[in-house]
């Protein structure tokens, strides 16, 4: 049986269970399909989503992100995973790691990395799987938001050309069921459940259960003489509290229990608009220089609570949220820059991250004082939390609330400022608490009062991913959520592990490799132009031009040079490199001009075609050189068996020339297939561009033979030049 309780009355609410009488013996039900007889009070629900094809890990956008909802009153939450291979792929059997997290999306660290300072982040709770099927049971889960993600190993970091080898494809889906109650008992504050004798010896769960966190509280309740008791410093607010008790009679044994629920709740001071300092300038420099303040009146403060309820408990201040844009909210207090912070009560501030679609950023939260109006001896402690406000500084500075486990922040003259970093925080309302101490002479707090500036944002990336980073925005149907693509060797979640970082001078010198190399065009185009082959090396110009500033403008870091637009600079180097292959190879077919011309020009256009349907697929590329090849290949067997003589009939021809350039071009389409990698690209990439313009000055064909050297060059300058007729006119006299 499930009693469940409300926890909203007020800032310090305790919750007294005293246990009696006990109910029917029983375990978690279990799920649909395990052979045991069905419970009519119990129904079952399965969900499930598409499933996605898992991929090797290298940041956030790797793993694929499941988002589910539990419904209330859930006693059993199964997920049912499974692993399995694309259809027609014969793949190795990889390790697929598996996260779960309640409210938010899971924070993982696969790679390993640091975290950028003032950074909290929890374990997560994973499961390891092969290829098949797993389970995973939670018995009393918390209702609303759940996430799991999943991600093969960490990838080898080696580019590989798109359909060029076989690819596994591991296709992962997650399955959840739930079992539900269709019965509940609710336990009003003050009231009492009872159910018969008494006398049996109970176990008492309070709470739900929550990943990768679980702070259910457990209570043996075994002699029946004594009142078991459990008290819950702030539980959380403005939600149902489930209560779980389970017989420890045996099986099949019909027991009953009572149990009584008790509130301590207290009232809040709630500031209004106006600023409780601003009634004269005397008495806001009283406030910045330690004073006390006046007392508040009923036109500066509001009272949430009760007549006779209790004392005031807390200063609550309003917070206005403001929505910037997707995943990107600032919070502020109404009316005012600073928040009062005395030593009586905690002021607290609450901030609204309920609706669903704020876990996917990061809450950035940063704390100020001024260090020249704060005694050497005196000290501001804060505490972060999700639910509900912790309020027991005087008492205890762990920064834990009933189902909580909160951060704690510290401020003094020796340190003004504190920095706290959440990424995905859990769907709740969040508190700021703050409140002045005075560890060495406590009389002195009494009077007490601090002003403190707080900056509370709700960004999609900490710092937007730093300078070598890119931030993200991510989505899995309606859910949306942020992650930072590192380049140039870093790492980390928000891009600040420099552990494998490139330094300004590796940047630099791999933006000139990748750049100058490209100066090797130069080469063929002097020879084009010596053999009067204009149109090949105006291609060999293009492919120069573009290439050179596409990976000027391509480079992670500092050195970055961007003349177009990125999508531009990519597509017409991606042109220009295949293009170049099929007008060289078409050139040593030694077409005749008119249908070289015409393949030279139907070529182009498949290539722009191809292009844009996807760059880095390898038969766009290789497609149309392989026909290219076929032809030329043609050509020469046709005059090879015209002549009767192999073509080229010249030995010194493929010595010298073709076989060196065959080797050149071999090479460099294996650097391109299977040697790079993201560490070594810019060195590889670098020599595949030197191959393959190297390749093309080999195997462009010589000058025909009536041709003189650098003719079409002497054509192209500009001078007079005298027109000799060489026909002999005829006169007619007459």
């Amino acid at each position: 049986m499930r009693g469940a309780g409300t926890g909203t009355g007020g800032a310090a609410v305790a919750v007294v269970m005293s246990l009696l009488l006990l109910l029917l013996s029983r375990s978690p039900p279990a799920a649909a399909g395990d052979g045991r007889k069905s419970d009519s009070r119990l129904v079952s629900e399965q969900f499930s989503q598409a499933p996605q094809k898992l991929a090797f890990y290298s940041w956030y956008g790797s793993a694929r992100l499941f988002h589910f909802r539990v419904p209330p009153d859930t006693v059993l939450l199964r997920w049912l995973l499974q692993v399995t291979q694309g259809s027609g792929s014969t793949c190795n059997n990889v390790e697929t790691t598996v996260y779960f997290r309640y409210g938010a999306p899971p924070v993982i660290n696969p790679l390993g990395t640091s975290f950028a300072n003032s950074t909290s982040v929890q374990p997560s709770f994973l499961l390891k799987m092969l290829q098949g099927n797993a389970s995973v049971n939670v018995s009393y889960p918390a209702p609303g938001d759940w996430f799991v993600a999943a991600h093969l190993p960490p990838s080898s970091h080696k580019i590989e050309v798109k359909d060029f080898v076989p690819t596994c494809a591991y296709i992962f889906q997650p399955d959840m069921l739930v079992v539900r109650v269709v019965e509940m008992s609710i336990l009003e504050p003050d009231g009492c459940v009872s159910n018969g004798n008494l006398g049996c010896p109970v176990h008492l769960t309070v709470g739900s259960a929550t990943l990768p966190g679980n702070f259910q509280k457990v209570l043996t309740c075994s002699d029946p003489t004594t009142a078991c008791r459990l008290l819950l410093p702030s539980p959380p607010w403005e939600r149902w509290l489930q209560v779980t008790v389970k017989s420890l009679a045996g099986p099949r044994v019909l027991v009953t229990f009572s149990a009584v629920a008790a509130l301590t709740a207290c009232r809040p001071w709630t500031v209004n608009l106006q600023h409780p300092l601003q009634n004269s300038p005397n008495q806001s420099s009283n406030a910045s220089t330690g004073l006390p303040p006046p007392s508040p009146n009923t036109q500066d403060l509001h009272q949430s609570g009760e007549a006779g309820s209790g004392p005031f408990c807390l200063r609550s201040f309003p917070v206005l949220r403001e929505d910037m844009d997707v995943v990107s909210v600032r919070f502020r207090p109404l009316d005012r820059v600073s928040v009062l912070v005395q030593s009586d009560m905690p002021s607290v501030m609450q901030l609204y991250l309920n609706t669903g679609m704020d876990s996917g950023g990061s809450l950035s939260i940063s704390v100020n004082i001024n260090q020249t109006v704060i005694a050497d001896n005196t000290s501001v402690v804060a505490c972060v939390t999700a639910g509900s406000p912790f309020l027991s500084f005087n008492t205890s500075l762990n920064c834990t609330t009933a189902f909580f486990q909160g951060y704690p922040l510290s401020l003094s003259a020796s340190s003004p400022t504190v920095n706290l970093s959440i990424p995905y925080p859990e769907t709740d309302n969040w508190y700021l608490s703050l409140q002045v101490l005075c560890p060495e002479r406590p009389e002195e707090c009494v009077q007490a009062s601090v002003l403190v500036d707080t900056t509370l944002y709700l960004v999609p990336c900490l710092n937007d991913c730093g300078p070598y980073g890119q931030c993200l925005l991510l989505r899995r149907h309606g859910y949306l959520y942020a992650g930072c693509s590192c380049r140039a060797g870093w790492r980390g979640w928000s891009c600040t592990d420099n552990s494998t970082a490139q330094t300004v001078a590796q940047q630099k010198v791999a933006t000139l490799l990748l750049t100058l190399s490209n100066l090797m065009f130069l080469a063929p185009i002097a020879i084009s132009v010596q053999r009067c082959l204009l149109l090949e090396a105006s291609v060999y110009a293009y492919t120069m031009f573009f290439s050179t500033f596409y990976h000027a403008c391509d480079q992670p870091g500092d050195a970055v040079l961007c003349i177009l637009n990125y999508d531009t600079l990519q597509y017409c180097d991606f042109l220009g490199s295949g293009v170049s292959i099929w007008v060289t190879v078409l050139c040593m077919a030694r077409l005749k001009a008119s249908l070289k011309y015409v393949l030279f020009m139907l070529g182009t256009l498949i290539f722009a075609m191809s292009l844009q349907l996807d760059r880095r697929a390898a038969w766009n590329m290789m497609g149309p050189c392989l026909f290219a090849i076929v032809v030329m290949v043609t050509m020469w067997v046709y005059r090879c068996g015209r002549r009767r003589h192999c073509y080229p009939p010249s030995w010194q021809r493929w010595v010298f020339y073709l076989l060196p350039g065959f080797s050149l071009a071999a090479l460099a389409l294996t650097i391109y297939t299977s040697m790079m990698t993201s560490e070594n690209y810019y060195y590889t990439h670098s020599i595949w561009h030197m191959l393959l313009a190297g390749s093309a000055a080999f195997l462009l064909p010589p000058r025909d033979q009536h041709t003189e050297p650098w003719a079409c060059a002497q054509k192209l300058t500009c001078h007079y030049e005298i027109c000799k007729n060489h026909r002999d006119e005829l006169y007619t006299v007459t």
